[in-house]
């Protein structure tokens, strides 16, 4: 089993109790982050201890940013960005057909390495073809929408 199937196996949805302790959670981490360089964490164990944790801020930023999300009930998949993608996961993450994938590599748009016969697209180049796949769809949307209003189509 792949790193990338056991993230959406250990995301069970919260329940509105968790959501709320998760929210609060978070706001007291970014609160903290507002005040302070330096961080640190009290935890309190099942035994009743109370060890004290330092963290760095960056991680901490990340953990509350992570907590917003969860509380939200939103999905999260973490993974660490040299991953790599086959063209089916790499179809699924763009919400696109392999063959889209395949002829966006072929025309040189996503860049990717060969492993054997097999193409491995990087996280990174996959995440900034999605921003700018997003872009040029939000423009050809815009562009349609003042063509429609020159024609006096508007809705």
């Amino acid at each position: 089993m792949r790193a990338i199937d056991r993230v959406r196996e250990v995301s069970p949805p919260l329940s509105p109790k968790d959501k709320e302790m998760v929210r609060v959670a978070q706001r007291c981490i970014m609160a903290a982050l507002d005040h302070s360089r330096a961080a640190s964490i009290t935890l309190t164990t099942d035994k009743g201890e109370h060890p004290t944790v330092d963290v760095p801020p960056a991680a901490l930023k990340l953990i509350g940013q992570l907590l917003g999300v969860m509380s939200e009930g939103r999905p999260v998949v973490l993974m660490p960005t040299d991953q790599e993608f086959t063209t089916v996961e790499a179809a699924n993450f763009l919400n696109v057909s392999r063959p889209f994938v395949i002829k966006e590599i072929e025309a040189g748009r996503l860049p990717y390495r060969k492993v054997g016969s097999h193409r491995r697209i990087a996280l990174d180049d996959l995440v900034e073809y999605g921003r700018n796949m997003r872009a040029r769809q939000a423009n050809a949307l815009k562009r349609m929408a003042e063509n429609a209003r020159e024609l006096g189509l508007d809705y």
